[in-house]
């Protein structure tokens, strides 16, 4: 098949390996603009245009498709298929019918669950036991065409959102290869989504950071994870900011005295406990401003919080 590949972050880079390994012809990769990023604000490539520039592939980078010369110079490749995987500019209805063979998407969820821009932070916050990936057909929709094949992924207890990123993008070009297999030997099956089943994974917002230690400690534990490695829950601390990388929550072994208020520090044991809502938070990985991420251990041979409120 003669494929387009439209992608930009980390999470499409094994999807293209996948592509260019095989026996399918990549006409294009379409990719997003460069950006600044680091200290010199230099502009840099996204993962996706290095890969395909390393493999000789042309590149485009259009802001979006509203110039019908992008749409011109699309069609002129005389593509049968666009593969779209975290490409993060919307096509228009002129580009999702260019395609005999149709326009897929690969999505890092099980749809129709956690359909929009967060659908692995949002599987993990929730306590979703399983997500994985869709390979789907692509509408105007937010994430709504019909599904084609699902792989599903475990999610262990301990998991964070940047862990299970990067085993969703190694599911992602398995997923796809078996579509492409089903395409070629005409025995792909579509099968639409289920409305009634649709939750939507919105896009995180830095606020979401801080913790409200009134929450229950398993929410909270679940929160920490889901944020690593973006934007990392927070707190403060004497005032200044704390960053939790990783936590547990805890049943309290006997509760805390009834005057002892949510965000209390417990440091029995050598352990960095937090009184939450109901049970405990244990942190085990903390960072403070311009300071290292650290365990627990070394936090505490530096500082004495015990008593102290977080808030």
């Amino acid at each position: 098949m003669k494929i387009i590949f439209a992608g930009t972050p980390e999470f499409a880079v094994p999807t293209l390996q996948m592509l260019i390994a095989s026996d399918h012809d990549i006409c294009a990769v379409y990719t997003q603009p460069d950006r600044p990023a680091g200290r010199g604000r230099k502009l840099q490539p996204s993962p996706v245009k290095t890969l395909a520039l390393a493999a000789g592939i042309a590149v485009r980078q259009p802001l979006s498709f509203k110039d019908p010369e992008e749409i011109r110079q699309l069609a002129a490749l005389q593509a049968d298929l666009m593969v779209v995987v975290a490409y993060g500019i919307i096509l228009p209805q002129a580009v999702i019918d260019m395609f005999p063979l149709g326009c897929l998407n690969v999505h890092g969820s099980l749809l129709p669950r956690w359909r929009g821009a967060a659908p692995i932070q949002r599987a993990i916050m929730a306590g979703d036991s399983k997500t994985g990936i869709t390979i789907m057909q692509i509408t105007l929709k937010l994430d709504a065409g019909d599904m084609l094949l699902k792989e599903e992924y475990a999610i262990g207890a301990q998991d964070t959102s940047s862990q299970v990123h990067d085993q969703l993008a190694q599911l992602g070009p398995i997923g796809l290869a078996k579509v492409l297999a089903q395409i070629a030997s005409g025995t792909v099956q579509a099968e639409p989504q289920e409305e009634a089943l649709v939750t939507y994974a919105e896009k995180l917002d830095k606020a979401e950071a801080v913790l409200d230690w009134s929450q229950p400690a398993t929410l909270l534990a679940r929160k920490v994870r889901g944020l690593n490695a973006w934007p990392v829950a927070q707190t403060q601390y004497q005032g200044t900011v704390l960053r939790i990388w990783q936590a547990d929550a805890l049943p309290y072994a006997s509760p805390p005295p009834p005057d002892t208020v949510a965000g209390t520090v417990i440091c029995a044991e050598k352990n960095l406990d937090v009184v939450t809502g109901d049970g405990l938070l244990r942190l085990r990985e903390v960072q403070l401003p311009g300071g290292k991420r650290i365990d627990s251990q070394a936090f505490l041979n530096s500082h004495a919080p015990h008593g102290i409120i977080l808030g």
